[in-house]
C-alpha cells in the first residue's frame, strides 16, 4: 500500500525536498541496518530540527502512518528498519552540553558515542555505556537501545546513568525533565497519563511475584522487551516515563536530548590472556574474578581463538591449545600506577590455585595490550570474512546467571552441534554472564530458514526457560526475539508491556513489530539476501562501521549503501531484470561522488575498501585508453598543459575579478556536468619554476626530494598571504636542517600513477609508479639516500607493495619527525593551528605524529570535529565540488579562531582553503616558521 496523499502533501511541506526520499536507490540504501532484515521504505525524511519530528509524528497520528526513527543503523536486531516511513537524523543532532567538570554531559541523539567520550577526556570522564560500536553508533541508538558493552555491566547503563531526558510523545507533546515549565505544562496536560504509570507501578510492585521476577531479570544484563524495572525502581510517574523511554527502542517516542551521570575514565590500565584447560575452569575463575578489582573480564571459547590463531602478531602457543581450552581476557583501570599494581596483585593472587594451560601476563605495554584486545575484537569479523558469499552473520547475545555460566557455554556448543553450525564461536562479557555467540546463516531457501527457526526455538528454550537468562542481553529486542518475549518474561510481565505499548502509542504507529509484536512469525520475515556482487566486497555484512569516516555520506550514498546497491543490481541482472534506470542513478550517487580514498577500510571490521570496488567500476567503463597512454608517455608535455590551464585561469581573474569569475566559472562546471573545473579564490596560480638546479656535490648527508606533480604545477593562490611554492619552502627547510637536496632527473616525465589509478587505468598507473621508483632507486644511489616526499597521497601509492626494493620513502610527518627534530630548534608560535590529517596521512599511520608536530609548532592546535576526509579526492574538488563542499560544511565553524591551516597534501588544502575562510599550507611552511638550525 502507498502513504496517503494527505500525509505526503503535509510531508512536503513541512520537509523541504532535498531531505525527502522516495525514488528505488534511496529507499534501498535505507532499508538496511546492521541486521539480516531487510525492509524498504516508501519515505525516508531526513530531520534537521525536533519541530520537524513533531510535525512528522503529529501527522503520522492523524492518517495513522507508522514512523521508525534511525541514528547510526548499526542495531543488529532489525529495530531501524520501516516499510513506511523512515525518520533519520540530520547534521543538526550533535549539540553538547558539559556540566560539572564533566561530571555530567547532556547530549543530542545524533553524538557519536565515542565523540561523547573524546569531548570528556579531559575531564577525566566518560559516558557509562561503551558498546563495541561506539565508534559508529549514535546517542540516539545508545538510549533507545540501552546498550552495554565490556566494561558497563549494568550499573553503567544509561538506565542507571539517567539524569533528564528530553523526548517527544506519539501525540507530538513534548516534555524536558530538566526544565520545570516543562514538566508543570506536562503534567497539566497529561496528567491522565501520569496517574495511569503511577497506577501500573503500585500495582506491579503489590504483585510481589511479579515484582520480584522484574528484579531478578535486570540482576542480570537484559534488554528483552520494554523496562518494566522502571515501575519497580520508581513511584514518580515522571521517572516511570524518563526510564521506560530508555531501551524501548523507538516504540514509545522520541528521544531529543538525553543528560548522563558520567563515570571515571581512569587512566592506567593493564590486561592480560589467561587460557584454563576447560570452560568449567574458566567459569569457576569469572565467579572470583567478579568480586576482584576488575574493569572488565572477556570470555573467549577455543572456537573463537581459533578463529583468530592465524592472525598477524598472534602468539604462536594459540595453535596448540587443547580442543576444551577457555580463555580471559582480563583488563584492570586505576587512578594511579601505584593502584593499578596492587591490583593487579590481587587478582592473580585470586586465581592462583587454578589450573593454566597458557597467559600473557598483565602488561601496562599499550602494544601489547592493544594486540590482546584486537584478539578479542577481531573474533566476529574472522566468522565473517570466512562465511560463504550469499550467507549472513548473525551475532547473538543472551545472559546466563554468572553462576551457571559453564554449563550455559556447554549447553551452546551442543545446540550448535545439533543444528550443524560448525563455525559457531563464543565469546562474551564473563563478568555478566553475557555470551555473544556467531554464526553464519543463509536464507535462500526455505530448509536454512527452518534449521535457522529450530535453532532459535532451542536457544529460547535454553536460555529464558531452562536458565532463566536473558535472550537479549544488550543488543535490542528488534524484530529478532519480539516473538520470545512472552516465552522469556511470562504472561503477566509480557501484557504489562502490552499495557505500556497502548498507553503511550495507542494507535501503534511508533516503529510496529519492534520489541512486542503480535505476529509469531516476524523473526523470520523481511529477511534479507546478501548475493554476490564483487569479490571485494561480497565478505561486506553491512554493520555501518564504516559511515562516520565517508565524504560522501549524507551527500548521496554511504560505503555500506554502495555495496547494498551493487548487490541490489547484480542480483537484479541475475535475474534477468532491466537495471539500466538504477544503473544510471548509482553513477552518481554510487560512482561519480565516492572520493575512494579507502578510509572505510580502516573502520570495516573485514577490512573491505569500497574505494577499490569503485575505482574498479570505473576501469570498466574507462576507454580512453590510448589517450591515457599518451598522456602517460608525454607527462612532461601534460604538466605543461596544466600550467598554461593555469595561467589561464589567474588571467581570467585578473580580468574578471575574483567574484564574477567565481560565478561564471561555477555555471560554466554545471553545464558541463563537471568536465570544466570550478574556479574558487583558493585555485592555484601556475608555479613559475617547477623543476629546481641539482645541488652540487658536497659534505652535507644527501636527501632526495621527490615533488609531486600537482606541487610542480601549482603554486600558491593569488590571495594567499604566502608566495613562496611548496617546492621552494621544502627545498629551504631541508637545507635549513643541514641536507644537500638531489632531485631526480627528468623529474617533469615523473608521476606515482595515482591520477590514473584514481580514473580506473590501472595499467598505465602502474607503468608510472615503476618508472618513477626505477627513477628513484638511480637518484638515491640504490636506496642509499632517503627519499622525502611532499605530498602524502603519493607517498601511501609508492610505498604500497614496496617491500622488495631497497627504497627509503618518507612522508613530510615522518621525514621531519625522524630526521629534522635533532637538526632545528623549535619556538612554538601563540597564534592557533587547525590541522587536516589526509586520508593518506591516516592510511600511513601517521596520524598522531602529524598532530604532536603541530602541538610542537603552536601552542594552540584545532583539530576539527568529525572530518575524516576533506572529499576533494585528487580532482574531485574541481569537478564534483558538491563532495568538497558537504564533507568540509562544519569547517569554517570549527577553525574560524585560526589564522591558518595545515595539511601534507596540496589538493586537499585547495579545498580545505575554499570552505575554511583561512588558508591552508604544507607542514612545512609551519615548520619553517617556527624553526631555525640547532646549535651543535
Amino acid at each position: 500500500m502507498s502513504l496517503p496523499a494527505a500525509f505526503l502533501r503535509e510531508a512536503e511541506r513541512l520537509i523541504p525536498s532535498e531531505r525527502r526520499f522516495d525514488d528505488p536507490t534511496s529507499t534501498l540504501a535505507f532499508g538496511t541496518d546492521a541486521s539480516f532484515y531487510r525492509l524498504i521504505p516508501k519515505l525516508v525524511v531526513r530531520v534537521e530540527s525536533e519541530d520537524e519530528v513533531v510535525g512528522l509524528i503529529k501527522l503520522a497520528q492523524r492518517e495513522c502512518v507508522p514512523v521508525t526513527f534511525r541514528a547510526a543503523g548499526t542495531s543488529l536486531s532489525g529495530q531501524a528498519l520501516s516499510d513506511s516511513v523512515l525518520i533519520v537524523l540530520g547534521d543538526n543532532w550533535n549539540g553538547r552540553e558539559i556540566r560539572g567538570q564533566g561530571e555530567q554531559i547532556r547530549l543530542q541523539p545524533g553524538v557519536i558515542g565515542a565523540q561523547a567520550n573524546a569531548w570528556l577526556a579531559p575531564f577525566g570522564r566518560k559516558i557509562g555505556p561503551d558498546p563495541a560500536s561506539i565508534n559508529a553508533c549514535k546517542i540516539g541508538g545508545i538510549v533507545a537501545n540501552n546498550a552495554s558493552g565490556m566494561c558497563c555491566g549494568t550499573a553503567q547503563n544509561t538506565y542507571h546513568t539517567l539524569a533528564g531526558l528530553r523526548l517527544v510523545l506519539a501525540d507530538g507533546t513534548r516534555l524536558d525533565s530538566e526544565d520545570p515549565a516543562s514538566v508543570a505544562a506536562f503534567e497539566s496536560s497529561h496528567a491522565v497519563l501520569l496517574a495511569e504509570l503511577a497506577r501500573l507501578a503500585r500495582e506491579t510492585r503489590a504483585n510481589t511475584a511479579l515484582a520480584d521476577r522484574i528484579r531478578h531479570k535486570y540482576r542480570l544484563k537484559n534488554t528483552t522487551g520494554l523496562s518494566l524495572n522502571a515501575l519497580v525502581d520508581y513511584d514518580q510517574p515522571l521517572d516511570i516515563l524518563q526510564h521506560l523511554l530508555v531501551g524501548s527502542e523507538g516504540t514509545l517516542g522520541f528521544i531529543s536530548a538525553v543528560t548522563y551521570d558520567t563515570v571515571p575514565d581512569h587512566p592506567h590500565k593493564a590486561s592480560a590472556l589467561i587460557v584454563f584447560p576447560s570452560v568449567e575452569s574458566c567459569c569457576r575463575a569469572v565467579t572470583v574474578l567478579k568480586q576482584q578489582p576488575v574493569s572488565a573480564v572477556e570470555l573467549l571459547d577455543r572456537r573463537s581463538l581459533r578463529s583468530v590463531q592465524n592472525k598477524p602478531g598472534m602468539p604462536e602457543w594459540v595453535k596448540g591449545l587443547s580442543d576444551n581450552a577457555c580463555a580471559l581476557l582480563i583488563e584492570s583501570r586505576a587512578a594511579s600506577q601505584t593502584l593499578l599494581h596492587e591490583q593487579l596483585a590481587q587478582i592473580m593472587a585470586s586465581i592462583a590455585d587454578f589450573p593454566l594451560e597458557q597467559k600473557v601476563d598483565f602488561s601496562e605495554d599499550p602494544a601489547v595490550y592493544n594486540l590482546l584486545w584486537k584478539i578479542r575484537k577481531d573474533t566476529f569479523p574472522a566468522v565473517g570474512a570466512v562465511r560463504q558469499t550469499g550467507t549472513t552473520v548473525i551475532i547473538e547475545d543472551v545472559t546466563f546467571p554468572v553462576e551457571q555460566l559453564a554449563e550455559g557455554v556447554n549447553r551452546l556448543i551442543q545446540l550448535f552441534d545439533k543444528h550443524h553450525y560448525d563455525e559457531a564461536i563464543i565469546f562474551g562479557h564473563a563478568l555478566e554472564g553475557n555470551l555473544h555467540f556467531v554464526f553464519t546463516q543463509g536464507f535462500n531457501s526455505a530448509a536454512e530458514v527452518a534449521r535457522y527457526q529450530a535453532f532459535m526455538d532451542d536457544v529460547a528454550q535454553l536460555v529464558a526457560v531452562e536458565f532463566g537468562g536473558s535472550l537479549k542481553a544488550e543488543h535490542g529486542t528488534g524484530r529478532n526475539m519480539a516473538p520470545f518475549v512472552e516465552l522469556e518474561w511470562g504472561r503477566d510481565a509480557y501484557q504489562l508491556m502490552w499495557q505500556l505499548k497502548r498507553l503511550l502509542d495507542p494507535n501503534g504507529i511508533l516503529n510496529p513489530d519492534v520489541v512486542l509484536s503480535e505476529d509469531p512469525d516476524i523473526h523470520l520475515k523481511n529477511l534479507k539476501p546478501l548475493p554476490a556482487a564483487d569479490e571485494i566486497v561480497d565478505k561486506c555484512i553491512e554493520c555501518g562501521f564504516c559511515e562516520p569516516v565517508c565524504p560522501s555520506k549524507g551527500l548521496t550514498l554511504s560505503p555500506r549503501q554502495r555495496i547494498v546497491m551493487w548487490r541490489d543490481i547484480q542480483a537484479r541482472k541475475r535475474a534477468g531484470e532491466d537495471t539500466s534506470a538504477l544503473e544510471r542513478d548509482y553513477q552518481y550517487q554510487g560512482i561519480d561522488t565516492c572520493a575512494a580514498t579507502g578510509l572505510c577500510a580502516q573502520r570495516c571490521p573485514v577490512g573491505i575498501n569500497t574505494g577499490e570496488l569503485v575505482k574498479k567500476l570505473r576501469g570498466q567503463v574507462a576507454h580512453h585508453g590510448k589517450t591515457a597512454d599518451w598522456l602517460a608517455e608525454h607527462f612532461h608535455t601534460a604538466l605543461s598543459g596544466a600550467r598554461l590551464t593555469l595561467r589561464a585561469a589567474n588571467g581570467a581573474r585578473r580580468l574578471l575579478g575574483a567574484p564574477r569569475l567565481s560565478r561564471i566559472s561555477r555555471s560554466l562546471s554545471k553545464a558541463s556536468n563537471g568536465r570544466l573545473p570550478q574556479w574558487t579564490p583558493a585555485m592555484p596560480q601556475p608555479l613559475k619554476n617547477p623543476l629546481a638546479s641539482i645541488a652540487s656535490n658536497d659534505a652535507r648527508p644527501r636527501v632526495v626530494y621527490l615533488a609531486a606533480c600537482v606541487s610542480r604545477v601549482m603554486g600558491p593562490a593569488a590571495g594567499d598571504r604566502e608566495q613562496t611554492s611548496l617546492l621552494d619552502k621544502t627545498r629551504g627547510l631541508l637545507e635549513k636542517a643541514g641536507y644537500q637536496v638531489v632531485f631526480p632527473e627528468n623529474q617533469d616525465s615523473l608521476c606515482c600513477g595515482q591520477p590514473f589509478a584514481s580514473k580506473g587505468y590501472a595499467e598505465q598507473a602502474e607503468h608510472k609508479r615503476q618508472e618513477l621508483i626505477s627513477a628513484l632507486l638511480h637518484a638515491s644511489r640504490g636506496g642509499l639516500d632517503p627519499i622525502y616526499c611532499d605530498t602524502s597521497p603519493c607517498t601511501l601509492r609508492l610505498v604500497q607493495n614496496l617491500a622488495e626494493t631497497r627504497l627509503d620513502l618518507y612522508d613530510p610527518v615522518r621525514f621531519i619527525r625522524s630526521h629534522l627534530l635533532d637538526k632545528l630548534e623549535f619556538t612554538p608560535q601563540d597564534a592557533p593551528i587547525a590541522v587536516h590529517v589526509t586520508c593518506s596521512t591516516q592510511h600511513l599511520g601517521e596520524s598522531q605524529a602529524l598532530i604532536d608536530l603541530a602541538r610542537l609548532c603552536s601552542k594552540q592546535v584545532v583539530i576539527p570535529e568529525g572530518i575524516h576526509c576533506c572529499g576533494f579526492a585528487g580532482d574531485k574538488g574541481f569537478t564534483t565540488p558538491e563532495l568538497n563542499a558537504h564533507s568540509l560544511r562544519s569547517l569554517k565553524d570549527a577553525v574560524q579562531y585560526c589564522e591558518e591551516g595545515i595539511s601534507t597534501s596540496r589538493t586537499c588544502e585547495i579545498g580545505l582553503s575554499t570552505h575554511a575562510g583561512i588558508d591552508y599550507h604544507g607542514l612545512v611552511y609551519l615548520v619553517d616558521r617556527v624553526t631555525r638550525p640547532r646549535a651543535l
